[in-house]
């Protein structure tokens, strides 16, 4: 994979992640349950890919982690959006559906 695919896969993935959270704060598995229900099933995000995500966006101060107890009494990392995530995803969001229409103009062009 390119280094730009990447960059491109890794930024979209980081948007996700930053919708999912909006909802609720969440840990990693059902963040990760949450986005393949978000996509119809198309998306598949593996821990691989998810907790190194995770851990850029809390860098970021986008989002932030705490201790927590899931639903099957197992502790767990939860993560929440935070001011300057949900900040954030609204740039990320002008940004995409601005890219997506361009493209999309583009592939109906005669």
């Amino acid at each position: 994979m390119t280094k730009e695919k990447s960059e491109l896969l890794q930024g979209t993935l980081d948007m996700l992640i930053l919708k999912a959270l909006q909802l609720e704060p969440m840990h990693g598995f059902g963040l990760s349950l949450r986005l393949r229900q978000m996509s119809a099933e198309v998306f598949q995000v593996e821990m691989g890919s998810l907790y190194p995500a995770l851990c850029r966006l809390e860098k970021q101060g986008w989002i932030e982690g705490d201790w927590g107890v899931t639903e099957s009494n197992r502790k767990a990392r939860y993560y929440a959006l935070t001011k300057a995530g949900r900040k954030q995803l609204e740039e990320e969001r002008t940004q995409w559906e601005l890219l997506s229409r361009t493209i999309n103009q583009m592939l109906n062009a005669t």
